[in-house]
């Protein structure tokens, strides 16, 4: 009962915003739940279609996910490995560290000002480099490393393999659940980031999407009043045609890693 109340909440909303981003101003005008389109008029999907910044920042957020993913995983596969050792010198330590970043930053404006002083304001760089790895994914990934039996490691180390090689040759190949997991995290983390992009940046060549987005739908209207002709369509249904295109490539990913998500939480959370 409990699951169909949430994916009812979950869905209503998503059909609205899709009915509403192909609807003609009269029926977006109507007051209540517009859940299946009753005419059709593509407009707002025109009206972002001819928006070369639109396209442009979709780009840059395409980069950005997939260079803030590739990344990202990397430097978590990277620090998971000599965490999940129990003789690392100091280990106890350092997770107390990496947990205490969970709950604990340092605010926003000494956030900005060390930004600043690493020249990273108007840098794409700006966009990987603060949320290169994160705390969660890091555990998960740590704990899924112990669950692997440690006589796969020792096999290796007596065949002569580095610690690098039994991380890309033994672990990795082996990892495919957690790596799917944590891909996931980041990818959705980078593609969904605006605020970053706000404070930090001001040029327009690297604006990402969901800033863009956030401006349309913050600013859409005021800034189509001066047209009067059909405003609700140069509005309210240009941003939900936004919205929608701006869903698509997490909508696309996300069967292919799905699979794998539910393993790689389970088998990364029960070992402590």
């Amino acid at each position: 009962g409990i699951a169909i109340i949430l994916v009812v909440s979950i869905i209503l909303p998503f059909m609205q915003v899709i009915t509403i981003s192909m609807s003609p101003a009269s029926v977006v005008n109507k007051t209540g739940f517009h859940l299946i389109p009753t005419q059709f008029d593509f407009s707002g999907y025109t009206k972002i279609a001819s928006d070369e910044n639109f396209w442009h920042s979709y780009m840059v957020t395409i980069i950005r996910a997939i260079a803030g993913t590739a990344s990202g995983v990397l430097v978590t596969l990277l620090t998971a490995y000599p965490l999940a050792k129990t003789n690392l010198p100091y280990r106890k330590g350092l997770m107390i560290f990496v947990v205490f970043t969970m709950y604990f930053s340092g605010g926003m404006i000494p956030k900005y000002l060390l930004i600043k002083n690493l020249h990273l304001t108007n840098n794409f760089l700006v966009y990987i480099l603060p949320c290169l790895i994160t705390g969660f994914a890091l555990i998960i990934t740590r704990n899924f490393f112990m669950s692997l039996p440690p006589a796969l490691e020792e096999s290796a180390k007596i065949d002569g393999a580095t610690n690098m090689q039994v991380l890309f040759k033994i672990y990795l190949p082996l990892s495919t659940p957690v790596i799917a997991t944590i891909s996931l995290w980041y990818c959705v983390q980078h593609w969904n980031s605006w605020m970053d992009n706000m404070l930090y940046v001001t040029k327009n060549s690297l604006y990402v999407l969901q800033y863009v987005i956030q401006t349309i739908l913050t600013n859409g209207q005021t800034a189509d009043m001066e047209m009067m002709t059909d405003v609700i369509v140069h509005t309210e249904t240009m941003k939900m045609a936004a919205l929608v295109l701006s869903l698509i490539p997490i909508v696309c990913t996300y069967p292919f890693l799905q699979k794998y998500f539910v393993k790689g939480i389970m088998v990364g959370a029960v070992k402590g």
